[in-house]
């Protein structure tokens, strides 16, 4: 089954109608500047492709993870503004979600203009267990819209939820797939289906834990799983290997083992760190050194040292597979990128995407942030994708709600 899309309901007119657009404009903040506008950049093909069509466009969209409150430090102004400043459209912002502002303001628009809503996490009913009361909140917001509304789910990095603005509004209006929904689905159906190979897949972050379902899922499709960032640790420790003051789940050993073994049996081959960068201490100014994966605690930091960083081997190690593949999925930095004595082997992996010919898909949060905080462009990359946990969950095999009340109404 698939879903209905934006080219049909342009198709049918959306000249002086309002369109509800759940878009994804959840972006890192400090104070009121947005440090990385990635996803507000990917939002405004679709919300400009709609005022083009003149429609009346009133976008929803949430910001961090509000406590159901209104709350002025996750107010969705600044990505709003943001998306303002980056395209020629005429922008209003409601100073509520579905309260008087959003009302007047949405029975106010010109056709081809666009009405931001507050924070949709500042109204409880929108994250709520209880059906009724997301039921209740969405017919608020379909209400936004008159007779003669539509609703489009640009939203891709949302759908893995089941929320009122995302699972129950499609039930209440006639709903489409965005475009940018469209692209994740297809870029992450050739990572699930018959990717070309070799296909490379680069998992990094902190946990294990985090990753455990897409491991699972991708064992017996992938030629080869680099693993490297703090998850890294708690493969070395499965190993056999002393890790030190290293990030490390215990819980996690016997499941690690377990990759492993099966990994082999798969025919794929778990490629982890031969060197390290160790340091005395988390911190920009902590005395670093690399050393030996196998031998993380013979060093100057003795048993208290961190690993921070893949090594400069392992960097060019993973670079050299990944430039042999035809296909790299990559999620999760490889250290502490913040930090320029633990970026070496992001950057390097980074690098090795960007000056390859393969067809390589960035999976978005961190891995997102992170190129583009070392200086790297989307363009180098054939994908970046704005999904974060919902790409997991998609290559984890995973129903998302967002996606199945779309196909639902097709």
């Amino acid at each position: 089954m698939t879903s209905h899309t934006l080219d049909e309901l342009i198709a049918d007119g959306v000249l002086g109608r309002h369109v509800l657009v759940r878009s994804d404009l959840n972006v890192p903040l400090d104070g009121l500047t947005v440090t990385d506008d990635g996803r507000v950049r990917a939002s405004i093909p679709v919300v400009q492709k709609l005022a083009d069509a003149g429609a009346r466009v009133i976008v929803m969209a949430h910001l961090g993870r509000p406590k159901g409150e209104p709350d002025p430090q996750y107010s969705i102004a600044p990505a709003a503004n943001r998306l303002a400043e980056l395209s020629d459209l005429e922008v209003s912002i409601a100073s509520d979600v579905v309260g008087p502002s959003a009302q007047k303001l949405a029975a106010e628009m010109d056709d081809g203009t666009v009405l931001v809503l507050e924070n949709v996490r500042f109204d409880a009913r929108e994250t709520s267990k209880d059906d009724a009361q997301r039921a209740e909140f969405a017919s608020e917001l379909a209400a936004l819209t008159g007779e003669n509304g539509a609703y489009v789910n640009d939203a891709f990095g949302a759908v893995h939820r089941k929320h009122a603005s995302v699972f129950d509004i499609a039930s209440l209006l006639p709903a489409y797939q965005g475009d940018l929904v469209a692209t994740e689905v297809k870029v992450l159906k050739t990572l699930t289906g018959a990717p070309k190979r070799p296909y490379v897949v680069v998992l990094g972050g902190s946990k294990v834990s985090d990753k455990l379902a897409v491991i699972d899922n991708l064992l017996n499709r992938a030629d080869q799983l680099l693993i490297g960032g703090g998850m890294a640790f708690t493969f070395l420790k499965a190993q056999g290997h002393e890790v030190g003051g290293s990030l490390l789940e215990e819980d996690q050993l016997e499941t690690c083992r377990g990759y492993l073994s099966r990994a082999k049996e798969l025919g794929c081959d778990i490629v982890l760190p031969t060197d390290v960068v160790v340091a005395s201490k988390f911190g920009a100014d902590a005395e670093h050194e690399v050393r030996p994966a196998n031998d993380i605690t013979g060093g100057r930091f003795g048993d208290t040292g961190l690993g921070l960083d893949i090594g400069p081997d392992s960097a060019e190690k993973f670079a050299s597979y990944i430039q042999s593949a035809n296909t790299v999925f990559w999620n999760g930095p490889m250290g502490v990128f913040e930090i320029p004595a633990f970026a070496g082997g992001t950057r390097a992996v980074a690098t090795a995407l960007a000056e390859s010919e393969v067809f390589s898909v960035v999976g978005g949060g961190d891995s997102a942030a992170a190129v583009r905080t070392l200086g790297f462009i989307d363009a180098d990359f054939s994908h970046i994708s704005t999904g974060g946990g919902a790409s997991l969950e998609y290559l984890e095999g995973k129903e998302l709600p967002g996606l199945t009340a779309l196909e639902a109404r097709s």
